[in-house]
């Protein structure tokens, strides 16, 4: 019984010190995605989205629909600085890990737009998160 609870403590030892790895590592490519859309830097931003990448806008700017934006697109506004060039506070709340997948509750407050997004991320074959989708709010 003693060898049951001392392996099972071990075990989640180890898998808490990965979680926070990851949390880690999750919480780094949001900054760097929040300081790359600030600086409308098309490569960094490249770097930190999956190549599945999509903004799902639901009833944004006085739509009734949810709209799509895929990761070429976004990156072409970047590139014509259509996006971006704020100065963004990023406030991250709860990061929820699913395997190699993860969702955070993000927080950007900038000057020219505040908004809040739900954006999930995937780990990649190589270890490494990248984001896959956001869902922003504005002014929330």
């Amino acid at each position: 019984m003693k060898t049951i609870l001392l392996t099972t403590i071990i075990f989640l030892g180890f898998a808490t010190y990965g979680q926070k790895d990851d949390q880690k590592a999750i919480k780094s490519v949001i900054i760097a995605f929040s300081k790359a859309g600030d600086a409308q830097d098309a490569k960094v931003l490249s770097d930190v989205l999956d190549e599945s990448y999509r903004i799902v806008m639901n009833q944004l700017f006085g739509s009734k629909e949810v709209n799509v934006m895929s990761r070429d697109v976004f990156l072409e506004k970047i590139k014509t600085k259509e996006f971006g060039g704020d100065e963004r506070d990023v406030s991250i709340g709860q990061i929820i890990l699913n395997g190699n997948t993860a969702t955070a509750h993000v927080s950007f407050k900038g000057i020219k737009m505040t908004f809040t997004s739900l954006i999930v991320l995937v780990k990649n074959a190589e270890g490494k998160w990248k984001m896959v989708s956001e869902t922003p709010v504005i002014g929330a």
